[in-house]
């Protein structure tokens, strides 16, 4: 869910406003079939170039006026300054890179279509799906039921995950359970989902007499100097965040690694990331049918690889799961 728990930022990122890369990263050969290059125009991952046939029996599930204009129009909620590794300017300083919008333009290539990338705050992203300016959002969307109310169809692709960083030599490693915390100091954002969860944990450990330090930084480099210098045990943060930074650091003197994931919908829930759709606009069973050839095919483990989200992979693409409850949304 794209709120302030999703990214800090972990670094100064080119504004967003002009940007777009509709295809810059796909090609297309005489066959029709597409190649996507995922993690072009970035410094941090390696780029993998992907070669993704049009499936003529998903791409029958596309609207006729989709068809009809032979592109689809995916919008990302990202400006003004973009949130990688998700969706951020790349070192073009022009094409919309990251996972979200590689995973749409695959996702296209699936369907026949031209891929057609546009950038929106993240208010106006609902508004123009909502009004059929765009066909489809590919923006770190949860599902969520609120959302369904409010007039949206889902199809999930990847779990909406938080995470713990750690330094790559500890050996602690969070096993699900609030009580793997007992004794460690852990750093948090403040106003976060996150926070909440964490300080919910410490008081459960303090009810059974032990002890969970809970630390707030001003920011991400303040949090990552205190990591580095084991002044905290670990970080807790969007797992997208964490693969992000754990890739920027491999080659440090300071390499760090993930310690575990957790729901960030909570332990009853596992909380899901979808491409969003205006509701009954008859798109989303071709995108659901289209991520599912892409994990059955290989191209949508290479695309998580490329962005270190593999811990965030799904089996399929279930279309309207169950979301965040009202009482969470």
């Amino acid at each position: 869910m794209r709120t302030r728990t999703i990214l800090p930022m972990l670094a100064a990122v080119t504004l967003l406003a002009a940007a777009c890369g509709g295809n810059t990263e796909a090609s297309t050969d005489p066959s029709g079939a597409q190649t996507v290059t995922v993690a072009a125009n970035t410094t941090e991952a390696q780029p993998v170039s992907l070669t993704v046939p049009a499936v003529a029996e998903i791409r029958a599930k596309v609207p006729k006026e989709i068809l009809d204009r032979g592109k689809l129009v995916i919008g990302v909620g990202a400006l003004p300054s973009g949130f990688p590794p998700l969706s951020y300017v790349g070192t073009d300083q022009r094409t919309l890179t990251g996972a979200e919008p590689d995973l749409g333009r695959l996702v296209a290539a699936v369907l026949g279509l031209k891929p057609d990338v546009q950038n929106a705050s993240w208010q106006n992203l609902f508004v123009r799906l909502q009004s059929g300016q765009f066909d489809a959002g590919f923006s770190n969307i949860t599902v969520t039921e609120q959302r369904k109310q409010q007039g949206f169809d889902f199809a999930a692709y990847r779990e909406d995950n938080l995470g713990f960083e750690v330094n790559r030599a500890s050996t602690w490693n969070f096993d699900g359970n609030h009580e793997s915390l007992e004794g460690k100091t852990v750093a948090v954002n403040s106003g976060t989902n996150q926070e909440k969860i964490l300080l919910e944990w410490q008081n459960k450990l303090k009810a059974a007499g032990k002890k969970l330090d809970v630390r707030n930084f001003t920011d991400a480099n303040s949090t990552y100097l205190a990591l580095a210098s084991g002044r905290i045990d670990a970080y807790f943060a969007p797992n997208p965040s964490i693969a992000y930074h754990i890739k920027q650091t491999e080659k440090t003197p300071n390499p760090t690694r993930s310690a575990g994931k957790y729901s960030g919908a909570g332990a009853q829930l596992q909380g899901l990331i979808a491409a969003t759709t205006k509701k009954d606009n008859g798109l989303v069973n071709a995108l659901g049918a289209a991520i599912d050839y892409l994990i059955e095919h290989g191209q949508y483990a290479k695309w998580l690889s490329a962005y270190g989200l593999e811990n965030e992979a799904v089996r399929k693409a279930d279309v309207n799961p169950p979301g965040l409850p009202l009482s969470n949304s």
